[in-house]
């Protein structure tokens, strides 16, 4: 598939069919994610794939009551073993790292006929309360992943013009 088609069709999920994600549809998903780039090539993401119904619904919970979340048959948590590390520009390595690899998850899954979302309304704590995660892991991303029940129209964007600046700000 076409990336520039990838990238202007793939669309936020927030209905997933009542069906499994293949397991080599989802090894490829998080394929995708682990051949992204990461500062200092640390690759300092750590995935938990969870398809346990109970677990999904628990989350959902800790998600501000998302409940598509729970309905959706996989649910990636993601997070950075290296949360306090920062780059030079004073960002945050982890949690950019992390963004870059599930945005490649995201272009993955939709070329394979899947669909995303990306949840970052949630409460950390309930959510590595329920997976067991340690302290010192920062955990940065939920992603729901399975087939939706549609796939949604276009949303708007702004114009090029409004959003890229030559040579300098003014």
């Amino acid at each position: 598939m076409d990336i520039f088609k990838v990238i202007k069709n793939r669309r936020s999920i927030r209905a997933y069919q009542d069906k499994p994600v293949e397991k080599e549809k989802l090894l490829q998903v998080l394929e995708a994610g682990r051949l992204a780039p990461s500062a200092k090539n640390m690759q300092d993401w750590r995935l938990i794939v969870v398809q346990n119904e109970e677990t999904r619904k628990r989350l959902a919970y800790a998600a501000a009551q998302q409940n598509f979340l729970g309905e959706a048959p996989v649910v990636i948590v993601c997070c950075t073993v290296q949360p306090d590390y920062k780059m030079r520009c004073g960002q945050p390595a982890g949690t950019i790292d992390v963004a870059i690899a599930i945005d490649h998850m995201t272009l993955a899954a939709y070329a394979l006929g899947l669909g995303t979302c990306w949840i970052g309304s949630f409460y950390a704590d309930q959510v590595r309360e329920i997976l067991q995660i340690p302290e010192n892991v920062g955990v940065v991303e939920l992603l729901a992943l399975g087939y939706p029940t549609r796939q949604p129209g276009s949303t708007t964007r702004l114009p090029i013009e409004q959003i890229v600046h030559w040579e300098q700000w003014a």
